[in-house]
């Protein structure tokens, strides 16, 4: 029997799960169903159990083959249950799985990742020991011998993969450059190509496409829009064609993705535009609906913008009401209870109250409280 990842993997694993591997413009992103790329992994040629005690020492998987969906024929379940062995995961299905297909070969995919992952987040909570054992259990459970132990394989190079990248990740950044943008992009660029180069040594060539291939493709796009945003010899309409040039060549997948977020953003500012240069909440709902907002949608706006523009004029009378009591000479508790019957004759509900008072702490200089509105 093949043996668990080493005593060393998991004495450093804690750490390992904690520590960022890449700067926050390399993004993860989540495959849409029915295009994530697919690998087999063939049959071992030895059946000599891994040595798992030395790192980089795991016997290196078999090559990789495409593997399309309909040969899959064993899955990892969906879910622990009602009592999963950590607090944090109740309520939740596993992300990721591990399958094979009919001749018994693991089938390695992003979702191969993904379930490591979801075991291994669960360190500090519980033990590594534990999250490791729960992989093993699952997979041997769950698969066939062979594809049992080529899982178990990869999560071991895996394990590798995180203490070298840890290492990676403690380099030092020379503090006198850090915030000049173009140190800080020269360093991204570095990490990302040291990472990568890092993930061609340890993982197979297909392993390494199915476990990092879209992160770095969007790695690479995100630090190119980086590089052209910074560049100065650029019109705003070149940059805005090179950013498009360098988005067509993203995957398909990501490719959607990036794009409707672009679209939603332009979407939104066009929104926002709207409503600040209306007239009136009715014009700002008129502009809404002239940029495709649905009738429900533009009318809820409506309101919210007619209760504003209500409570800034029940706002403004009562603040002189109030300024008057205030220079009435009355004593502090006939301020106070006649502040209290302004307030409820000016303002209906006890929400709108309470915006009122919080609006005239924040007018007054109190800046403990902020103000708040409708």
């Amino acid at each position: 029997m093949p043996e668990q990842p080493s005593t060393f993997k998991r004495a450093i694993f804690p750490l390992i799960a904690l520590v960022p591997l890449v700067a926050a413009t390399i993004w993860m992103v989540t495959e849409e169903p029915g295009i994530t790329p697919q690998t087999q992994l063939q049959p071992k040629t030895t059946s000599q159990p891994v040595d798992a005690t030395k790192s980089n020492s795991v016997t290196a998987p078999p090559a990789l083959v495409e593997q399309a969906d309909g040969d899959i024929a064993y899955q990892t379940p969906e879910s622990l249950g009602d009592d999963p062995f950590a607090s944090s995961l109740s309520g939740t299905d596993i992300d990721g799985s591990l399958k094979a297909d009919q001749n018994g070969n693991l089938v390695v995919d992003l979702s191969t990742k993904d379930f490591f992952d979801y075991f291994l987040n669960t360190v500090g909570e519980v033990s590594p020991e534990t999250a490791l054992g729960k992989i093993e259990s699952l997979a041997r459970d769950n698969l066939p011998p062979a594809a049992a132990e080529q899982a178990l394989a990869i999560l071991d190079q895996y394990l590798d993969y995180k203490q070298q990248a840890l290492d990676m990740g403690n380099r030092s950044l020379d503090p006198t450059r850090q915030q000049d943008p173009a140190y800080q992009l020269q360093m991204l660029k570095t990490a990302l190509s040291d990472l990568k180069q890092l993930r061609r040594n340890t993982f197979e060539p297909a392993t390494h496409d199915a476990f990092f291939g879209l992160e770095e493709a969007y790695g690479d796009y995100t630090l190119a829009s980086i590089e052209i945003q910074q560049r100065d010899d650029l019109s705003a309409q070149s940059k805005q064609t090179l950013l498009k040039y360098h988005r067509e060549q993203l995957p398909e997948q990501i490719r959607k993705t990036e794009t409707r977020m672009i679209q939603e953003t332009d979407m939104a500012k066009q929104r926002q535009a709207a409503i600040a240069d209306a007239s009136s909440p009715e014009e700002a709902g008129e502009n809404l609906r002239d940029l495709g907002v649905t009738a429900t949608q533009a009318n809820e706006v409506v309101r919210y913008l007619q209760e504003r523009e209500q409570f800034d004029q029940q706002f403004q009378q009562y603040q002189q009401e109030l300024a008057s009591l205030q220079n009435a000479g009355i004593s502090q508790d006939d301020f106070e209870a006649q502040q209290t019957q302004l307030l409820e004759r000016h303002f209906e509900s006890e929400q709108t109250r309470t915006w009122a008072k919080l609006k005239s702490l924040d007018r007054s200089g109190d800046s403990s409280v902020a103000t708040t509105s409708p």
